[in-house]
Formats: C-alpha cells, structure tokens, sequence
C-alpha cells in the first residue's frame, strides 16, 4: 500500500514538472557560465598549468599561492587597487545622492524629465569613447585641462604642468574622477526611486513641525536611501577594486605604475609573460577575489538594516 505522503510529494513534483522544464535552460547556461568557470579556475589555481607549454599541468597544492604570498608585487598591487577605491567609492555615492536631491526638488514635470534624460546620457556613452574622450582631456599638451589651467587662468606654464596620466601620483585620481562622472546619472537615477518611495507627507509634516532642510536629510531622507547606499557601495566596491580596461589603456605594463593593481598582475602573468602561467595568475585572482569577499562583507554589515 502507497504511503500517503509519498503520493503527496509525487503529485507535487510532477504539478511543479513544468515549471522546472522553463527553469532549465536558465540553470543550464547559469552552471556553464557562473558554476563551471569558478571551479575551473579554483582547480587550476593549484596547478602548475601554462597555456603555451607542452608539459601537462601538475598539481602544486598552494605553491602558487605561497608564491604571490611572498610576492611583494602582489601586496602594492592590492593597495594600489583600494587607494582607487578610497577616491572613487565616496564620489559614487555622495554626488549622485547630492545630484539627485536636488533633481528631486525640481518642481515641474517636464523640467524633471529631461534632468533625468541628461542624467543618463554619461551612461550610454560607449566605454571606448568614454576613455578616448578622457585622455584627450588629460593630455599634458593639448588637453583642454592644461590649456586651462596654462594659457586660461595662467596657474601653470607648459614646464610644470599636471601630468595627469603616464604613470605619475596624479593617474589614479584621474581615472577616479573619470569613472565617478561616468556613472553620475546612472548612481543618481538609483537614489531617485528612494527618493520616490518617500511620503510626501512625512517630509511636509516634519517642516510643518519646524524641522529645517539638514534635519529632514539626516532623519527622514537618508535612513530610507541607505538600501539603496548598501547596493551601490557592495557594487561599487566590487566593479572598482576589480578595475582593468582603464588601466590597461592610460597606464599599460609598467609594474612601477599606479595603475598596475592586482588585476593587471594577473592580466599580465596570465597572457603577457613567458608561458603564461595561467596556475599563478588564477591563484593571483583567487587572492583578490577572498580580499574582495572579506570587505564586502564588513561593508554589508556596516549598511546592514537598524530598526
């Protein structure tokens, strides 16, 4: 005789048989895209592999880390990589939850509007234009910055000009200023829906009660935006500490450089050095990746929900 729960649990799976029919090809492409690719890259982390060698990859155990351990490229690389983020993370968030205020603010409907359209129009811009654009701005010669700060307001003369980019104390700032006016209008339009999810009401009746604009910020407006702070600093943290395309264009290989950080350690032992070791770049990858994981995770708890 059938059990009686036995026969429940077959009657729910096969009325959920469907549904596990459409959700297949998505797990399908998530495990061959997401899963296999980690445990891959795990896997050959502990290997000896080298993609132009004939030798067949040998297990090394933590060889390759030890190795980037006690590498003190590895160690600058990781601090070059969070001195970027320190710029970049605070102008992410700060300006665009300023920005967008103020959009907020705005009264009428169609002024608002198109606040919102010229918001967007950074974030649409190809990234290829996006760094052309850039480092013609910050081209020591005939970029538009120097030729202010030269032959405009005359702070300067051609001799000690900013060299804004090549390698020098001021690249990383550069690109942090670049990549924060990249993404203003993007981060803003965030801030905007938590600034649409907020009563009217609540703010109206703060004023009314005699509360000015800096109280109906610190109680009201920014305890409810900090969810979407949390989203956008895990995010944010995550794109900004893992940065490469930008440096590889304004600073390439040079070791010696600002903008050579861990990624570029790894970009350049997997594809660029030798026999491409690609068991030592994994490993190099792997280390970035844990660091990344352990801050994201002090972040979460700092931006965790109170009350």
């Amino acid at each position: 005789m059938q059990r009686p729960h036995t026969s429940a649990t077959a009657r729910h799976l096969k009325d959920n048989l469907g549904t596990w029919v459409f959700l297949l090809p998505t797990l399908l492409f998530f495990v061959g895209y997401q899963v296999y690719p980690i445990f891959r890259v795990v896997w050959i982390s502990f290997t000896n592999y080298e993609f132009l060698s004939n030798d067949p990859a040998q297990w090394v155990g933590f060889g390759n880390y030890v190795e980037a351990l006690n590498d003190p490229l590895m160690w600058d690389s990781l601090w070059r990589a969070a001195y970027f983020t320190m710029m970049f993370l605070p102008g992410t968030i700060i300006f665009p939850m300023i920005l967008a205020i103020l959009v907020d603010r705005v009264q009428q409907p169609k002024l608002q509007t198109l606040y919102r359209i010229v918001l967007l129009i950074p974030a649409l811009i190809p990234s290829t234009l996006v760094f052309v654009l850039w480092k013609w701005m910050y081209n020591y010669q005939v970029g538009p910055i120097n030729y202010l700060l030269v032959d405009v307001f005359g702070i300067f003369t051609y001799q000690n000009a900013p060299q804004w980019l090549g390698g020098t104390a001021l690249t990383l700032p550069s690109i942090a200023v670049m990549e924060v006016w990249w993404g203003l209008g993007y981060h803003a339009i965030f801030f905007l829906a938590g600034l649409a999810a907020i009563p009217k009401e609540m703010i109206e009746a703060a004023r009314l009660d005699g509360a000015n604009e800096w109280k109906v910020f610190w109680h009201i407006t920014l305890p409810r935006l900090a969810p979407i702070m949390m989203i956008l600093v895990v995010l944010r943290f995550g794109t900004s500490m893992a940065v490469i395309d930008e440096y590889l264009i304004f600073g390439g290989f040079n070791r010696a450089s600002p903008t050579y950080t861990w990624t570029m350690f790894m970009y350049d032992q997997a594809f660029n050095i030798g026999l491409w070791r690609q068991g030592f770049a994994a490993a190099i990858g792997m280390i970035g990746a844990v660091v990344m994981i352990f801050f994201v995770g002090i972040l979460l708890y700092i931006f965790r929900p109170r009350g």
